[in-house]
């Protein structure tokens, strides 16, 4: 499974919020410039961010973004679930509406995909994004913004 963009972006946004939460509400023009990133495009990732709670919008001229949650109730696996969907290699095995095919009685292989989706998930799940966090600010800044 390759993560889209959504979801990588997703999660250095919602990590750059984590980061800068002690100065109040993070600008959306702020998270883009440190993570060079389109503010319209970062504005479509929060969207689903705020309405699955990770994420609360603050109006006025001091808004911006702040954490939905503490930063230890949520993880890199809420985070990309949220924006890509069921973490899961093939259809037939994910955990939303599983897709059944003539071949699930006698399929060899779906054992694999069952396995690689519940280590996905759980490697996702393990990172908290306060763990993310200290592990962000011990780095030099510019490792922070670079993804790929």
């Amino acid at each position: 499974m390759k993560l889209s963009t959504k979801g990588r972006y997703g999660l250095r946004a919602i990590l750059e919020i984590a980061l800068n939460q002690h100065k109040g509400p993070v600008p959306i023009h702020i998270i883009a410039e440190h993570q060079n990133l389109s503010s319209r495009y970062l504005e479509q990732l929060l969207i689903p961010l705020k309405q699955n709670g990770l994420v609360k919008s603050v109006r006025g001229s001091q808004g911006g973004y702040i954490l939905g949650r503490e930063a230890d109730k949520i993880t890199a696996g809420d985070i990309i679930r949220v924006l890509e969907g069921p973490i899961s290699p093939v259809d037939c095995v994910s955990e939303v509406n599983p897709d059944e095919c003539d071949r699930a009685d006698f399929c060899v292989t779906r054992q694999i995909w069952y396995k690689l989706r519940d280590s996905m998930n759980q490697v996702l799940d393990s990172y908290s994004l306060e763990e993310l966090r200290k592990e962000a600010s011990q780095m030099p800044r510019a490792a922070i913004n670079i993804d790929d």
